[in-house]
């Protein structure tokens, strides 16, 4: 696409919340893709992001490649990652410059400028923004100097006072810029109008006057019956609502904030797989099974009781922030026991990163990283959890993959890595002739069964010969998913909401 350029430093449009949930990341997304579609330079950023979805990416000088040296790879929420591809551009940590992994409810895994630092992890909270505020800044004018219109979005509520002297995600980062706001809520929640208007009555008046419209989002019925809520609140803030977008059911995009508990709808047709994916505390990267909600006859659940995974065809034991700690919850569920009863039915079972670590035998960590422990024991592997994490992209080709997922066999994927664990065969049980069946060396095995199949590998159901060698079909593109997304913008907003001059 050939780009046009805006004078200056690049427009900042920023989005903001009532509260979590409102619709923040789906609309950033779209307007990446929006601004991109009229030929300019864009870019996405959120200054902190608290997530366990995290995305591998560019580091600051540029470095990475496929060798995936340590230090040439970096973390930065999905989010960000999936706002950087709908505004056509690639994706780096600049985008995301302070990434929060919680590990704990009182504890959080720091992540600046997609390395992890120790120090900042054992900083308390509120102290934590002088240091990182100067990074922040500097990411966010270097994306301004680069393009024509940073698309920024900010975390929670702007509204919350108590954190307010601290903040580096949303009025700071908004005065710093010099950015348009869009407050955005979710009205389907019940006061929407009041949640606008005490978002906007808390910030000072600086603050107040960088709010340019508000956007109702995810709203189900007649639009005329909003009358005259709409001309009232402008009456009392001076603040138009720009824009009411209809409830997006389906719409693609991965959910940013935790687990979506609807059981999802089939994209059509009759169900032939039923899949449950177990949704542990500390759940990690439940982004990559987006794909599989949007494939024909495919029925996606969360999996917390025994009773939720029966009738499954399948079972996915995801990624984990805490891998020995949710081993445990998934023990005191007896999630264990109804796992293993439906692995000796032949039932398929998959363990993608930390699920893959407790497929094996143990959890060994003499460093204090995660915590030590027994595996569910269907796979006969070993994890020693490392001081260093392996962060990188990775292309691999499956080897002779047999029974239940034997029709990946030769399929090539590509991902990326995110993990401390290093897993290997079970040295006492391979002395006896009991191993496992390594597939893609130091990344994927199988049981002798066939219907164990544990990887490190992230991202194998978004790529799309995947999901033709298991399902026969093809799931929407992401690319089909930012045009809708796009075009939605161009329906819900007049045009001199999204003005950039």
């Amino acid at each position: 696409m050939t780009h046009k350029t805006l004078p200056g430093p690049a427009r900042a449009i920023m989005v903001l919340g009532t509260s979590s949930g409102a619709g923040k990341s789906w609309l950033a997304t779209a307007l990446c893709r929006h601004y991109s579609n009229q030929g300019l330079k864009v870019a996405p950023f959120k200054a902190q992001n608290m997530s366990n979805n995290a995305r591998v990416v560019a580091t600051p000088d540029g470095a990475g490649g496929e060798a995936g040296a340590f230090g040439a790879w970096g973390e930065i929420g999905s989010a960000q990652y999936f706002q950087a591809l709908a505004a056509r551009a690639a994706p780096d940590v600049r985008m995301n410059p302070l990434l929060l992994k919680p590990e704990a409810d009182t504890h959080s895994q720091v992540v600046l400028l997609g390395q992890v630092n120790n120090e900042l992890s054992a900083m308390p909270w509120r102290g934590r923004s002088a240091s990182v505020w100067p990074q922040i800044a500097a990411a966010l004018d270097e994306l301004r100097a680069e393009n024509d219109v940073v698309v920024i979005e900010g975390a929670g509520s702007p509204a919350e006072i108590n954190l307010h002297d601290s903040d580096v995600v949303n009025m700071r980062v908004a005065r710093h810029a010099g950015a348009r706001c869009l407050l955005v809520t979710d009205i389907d929640r019940g006061g929407a109008f009041a949640h606008l208007y005490g978002t906007w009555a808390l910030l000072p008046g600086d603050e107040r006057a960088l709010i340019q419209g508000f956007v109702l989002n995810k709203f189900r019925g007649d639009a005329a019956l909003l009358a005259p809520a709409p001309e009232l609140l402008q009456e009392k803030t001076g603040v138009p609502v720009v824009a009411t977008i209809p409830m997006q059911w389906n719409h693609g995009l991965p959910e940013e904030d935790g687990v979506f508990d609807m059981a999802t709808a089939t994209a059509g047709g009759a169900v032939h797989t039923r899949i449950a994916v177990v949704a542990y505390p500390r759940i990690s990267n439940l982004d990559e099974f987006q794909p599989l909600k949007n494939v024909p006859g495919v029925l996606l659940t969360w999996a917390r009781c025994p009773a939720d995974v029966e009738g499954a065809d399948w079972i996915i034991l995801p990624g984990s922030k805490a891998t020995a700690a949710d081993l445990a919850w998934l023990r005191a569920q007896a999630l264990d026991a109804a796992i293993a009863r439906h692995a000796a039915r032949g039932g398929r079972v998959l363990g993608i990163c930390g699920g893959l670590q407790m497929l094996g035998e143990a959890l060994i960590d003499t460093l204090g990283v995660d915590g030590n422990g027994p595996g569910l024991g269907l796979l006969p592997l070993v994890t020693s959890f490392e001081a260093r994490k392996t962060v990188r992209h990775t292309r691999a080709r499956f080897g002779e993959v047999r029974g239940a997922w034997a029709a990946l066999a030769g399929v090539e994927v590509a991902g990326y890595e995110i993990h401390h664990g290093q897993t290997a065969q079970h040295p006492a049980m391979a002395a006896k002739g009991d191993v496992a069946r390594e597939l893609i060396p130091r990344l994927a095995w199988q049981n002798p069964a066939g219907n164990v199949l544990g990887l490190y590998l992230h991202g194998l159901f978004e790529d799309a010969a995947v999901l033709r060698a298991l399902f026969g079909a093809d799931a929407p593109t992401l690319e089909q998913v930012f045009e809708r997304m796009a075009a939605g913008v161009g329906w819900w907003f007049a045009p001199e909401a999204l003005a950039l001059d």
